[in-house]
């Protein structure tokens, strides 16, 4: 009897201590999940999205919800971040145009003068009126971020959609992972160039191969294996006019955003890229 009472006694022991240590180990995961959010918020990384696996239903349920509130952050962010950069182009390509167009039709009318042309003032006018013109055509090229046709909403069956771009593209290595039904609510015409965009982008940061998934969480990435971002340059590659490239135009990414954005699609760079690829483009539909 006594030695029963003996073993029952260790074994409720054990059993203590078992369940300590679990749930200590359990309160250290808590504990680095929320250090983990902490520092995705103080790097305004608001797409993280952390496993809910291995939590109980309360704690699952709260992961969740900060995941979900995550998204909502980067997607606001992003939006506030689209609508201030138009309201600044539309104000600066609205002033430009003011200061340029009167040089360009006076520069002009000088060429046309007889008392003009001939003489050693013609070069320096003409020089006026080409470079009023240039400077003229650059700001009208970018009035398209402050002047995009509306969307036309309808079902687009993405891998369909994507055939249609990868025929542009043959000397890439495609992987396409989308099942024939996956549907998105877009404007077909919009999201094709948005595709385009981004392998253009691609190309021209020497990628060979891409790949777009669908993954369950209805998120569609877009990967290739081009010149990696470096990470002091993640945040800038949404703005108008930044590039890296020395013929780029730095408005593609920032268009290709305002497109989906108009669409109900966030575009974000993930963090890592996927497993064989530099580089991530994420899609996720608001809804």
């Amino acid at each position: 009897m006594t030695t029963l009472l003996s073993l029952l006694t260790l074994f409720l022991l054990v059993l203590v201590i078992t369940i300590t240590l679990l749930f200590y180990h359990h309160q250290q995961l808590l504990k680095t999940r929320a250090h983990l959010m902490r520092e995705a918020m103080r790097n305004r990384e608001f797409t993280f999205s952390l496993p809910t696996s291995g939590l109980l239903p309360g704690e699952r349920a709260l992961q969740q919800a900060l995941n979900d509130l995550g998204q909502d952050i980067s997607r606001l962010v992003a939006q506030n971040e689209v609508e201030s950069w138009q309201r600044l182009t539309r104000v600066l390509t609205h002033e430009i145009m003011n200061a340029t167009t009167p040089i360009q039709s006076i520069s002009q009318a000088y060429l046309r003068s007889p008392k003009i042309v001939g003489t050693p003032y013609e070069e320096g006018i003409r020089a006026i009126y080409e470079t009023s013109s240039g400077l003229a055509h650059f700001v009208a090229s970018y009035r398209t971020l402050t002047q995009l046709q509306e969307p036309v909403i309808n079902t687009v069956y993405l891998a369909q959609a994507i055939e249609r771009v990868k025929s542009l593209y043959p000397t890439l290595e495609w992987r396409i992972t989308i099942p024939s039904s996956v549907t998105l609510q877009a404007d077909e015409t919009l999201l094709r160039q948005v595709f385009i965009n981004l392998m253009k982008n691609a190309v021209e940061a020497g990628a060979t191969a891409v790949a777009l998934t669908w993954d369950k969480e209805k998120v569609l990435y877009v990967s290739n294996n081009g010149t990696p971002i470096p990470a002091e340059m993640r945040r800038e590659i949404f703005i108008p006019f930044f590039t890296t490239k020395s013929s780029g135009s730095g408005i593609g990414l920032s268009l290709s955003r305002q497109l989906l954005m108009m669409q109900g699609i966030t575009l974000t760079l993930e963090d890592t890229a996927q497993s064989s690829y530099h580089v991530t483009f994420a899609l996720r539909p608001n809804s």
